[in-house]
């Protein structure tokens, strides 16, 4: 899987010239993005098929501050995925050190806002990420 790369706009910085923490979150979503796009099921797919992916909680752990025009690298990962939930991990890394790690965890919800078993209503992108969960835990 290619790796989403995002490059440090100088606005991301804050006053002691390193990306502000909460700009992370968003290259999460940017990432994760890219990700599904890749996979073959981008957002608007999704949203035409009547689902929705909530983020239920995010995890970051900062590991070294990058700065205006660094270009992370950011390799997203299915790391657990129940039908139900599905956790997404991340690995940033800056001129091959790694910068932050992170995870985002996701349900899934129907048109209407109610949960639903991607297994039960959705087989395809079910079994697509369980196969990418299970390549990942080999």
């Amino acid at each position: 899987m290619e790796k989403y790369v995002h490059k440090v706009q100088y606005y991301e910085t804050d006053k002691m010239g390193v990306t502000h923490h909460s700009n992370y979150v968003r290259f999460l979503e940017e990432a994760r993005t890219d990700f599904l796009e890749k996979i073959g099921y981008p957002f608007p797919r999704m949203e035409s098929e009547g689902i929705a992916s909530p983020v239920i909680a995010v995890a970051a752990e900062y590991k070294h501050p990058t700065t205006y025009s660094d270009e992370i690298e950011i390799e997203v990962s299915v790391e657990s995925f129940s039908g139900v939930r599905c956790a997404f991990a991340y690995v940033m890394k800056c001129r091959d050190q790694i910068v932050c790690t992170a995870q985002s965890q996701h349900c899934f919800l129907n048109a209407e806002g109610r949960p639903i078993s991607l297994k039960r209503n959705f087989p395809e992108l079910s079994a697509l990420l369980e196969n990418l969960q299970r390549k990942e835990n080999e």
